[in-house]
């Protein structure tokens, strides 16, 4: 039996404290688990979010998955440390039933994918510099917290339930993917590692280091978002339709063959500009997040109030950003990250990816 099937015939959840949930329909699916709607039948209140909303999501993965491995799902220590921060879903209950874990969160909107279809394949300019400055302040928090999201797409990206008031706010799902670019204890980068047989994301939006096996770190979630916008822009990515069991190594040599200069060739001057900056960033370099947002404020209509997308928690960057050059300090975080020097050798090839590297600093 499936697992649409099984849910179906269990008909209602309830985890914890949880209210009484029937599910519904599904979704969407994750790099794990599936997402369905839940109509809550008893208990909780009638406003539309929070923990007893109406109807929520619920998001179910089988015990046997490869996210369960060690017991409940990674995601669940992901969204411990970032759930219900900036542009991040809470999550209100979670738990498990029968051979499902399940969490309880908050029903949100379309995805940009769906908004991208749904539009004729593209996006107006402002539409998607609006969501890369909102995008990039989720990111920023997000990375803040030393976690990178592992899996920026458009499908990932999802808007607030239409006719309320979060309708225009972005937000960032599924942390399936998440993995930790800091260490906790000593605050300290992550070691640089590589695996070539390891490969963790979506082809279509990797960055080129996650083909070649790299251990994440926040230039990958950057890389990735470059690609997202100038899918959103332009409808398409040039290394789409490869359908070979090569189709990673295909995609990452083609990502590798593309300038900056060609991909954005029909995409206003910032997106080469964006991608350029990203695509160059070492391996535990800290981006500049402002410098970042102020490359797409040209692109943004004046009255924040309009915009097709809210820009509030990019507008707060730049605000604290300002404020902290007003009282000249110039640690713009609460800690600074100390870089270890790795010592390694890339074979040489043309491509900027490969390069002979004697310190990452």
């Amino acid at each position: 039996m499936g697992l649409i099937e099984a849910i179906q015939e269990a008909v209602t959840v309830q985890v914890g404290r949880s209210p009484i949930y029937k599910v519904e329909r599904k979704l969407g699916q994750g790099g794990f688990g599936q997402v369905f709607v839940g109509r809550r039948v008893s208990g909780g209140t009638d406003r539309i979010s929070g923990p007893g909303a109406m109807e929520v999501a619920l998001k179910l993965e089988h015990k046997n998955s490869k996210g369960c491995s060690y017991g409940p799902p990674y995601e669940w220590q992901a969204y411990n440390t970032l759930g219900g921060s900036h542009g991040v879903p809470k999550v209100h209950y979670k738990g498990k039933q029968g051979d499902y874990y399940v969490m309880v969160m908050d029903m949100l909107g379309p995805s940009l994918w769906d908004i991208c279809h749904s539009s004729g394949q593209t996006m107006s300019s402002e539409m998607v510099a609006c969501i890369a400055v909102e995008a990039l302040s989720i990111l920023e928090k997000m990375h803040s917290r030393g976690y990178v999201h592992g899996d920026v797409k458009p499908e990932n990206f999802l808007l607030g339930q239409p006719s309320t008031s979060q309708e225009k706010k972005l937000f960032l799902v599924d942390l399936g993917l998440a993995t930790k670019w800091r260490e906790r204890a000593s605050g300290q980068h992550v070691d640089y590692d590589q695996r070539p047989d390891m490969f963790r994301g979506t082809v279509r939006y990797a960055s080129v280091h996650a083909h070649l096996g790299r251990t994440a770190s926040r230039r990958d979630d950057l890389e990735s978002l470059a690609y997202t916008l100038v899918f959103l822009n332009r409808g398409r990515l040039p290394w789409q339709g490869y359908q070979a069991d090569n189709k990673s190594f295909l995609v990452c040599k083609k990502k590798m063959a593309t300038s900056p200069e060609m991909l954005c060739c029909f995409c206003p001057a910032p997106f080469k500009q964006f991608l350029e900056i990203v695509v160059n960033m070492k391996f535990g370099e800290e981006p500049n997040y402002s410098k970042l947002i102020s490359l797409f404020e040209g692109l943004l209509g004046r009255n924040p109030a309009i915009r097709p997308i809210n820009t509030d928690g990019a507008q707060k960057v730049l605000h604290i950003v300002k404020v902290h050059r007003l009282l000249n300090i110039d640690q713009f975080y609460p800690f600074k990250v100390m870089y270890h020097a790795y010592k390694f050798e890339y074979w040489k090839a043309k491509s900027r990816y490969f390069l002979e590297v004697a310190d990452i600093t």
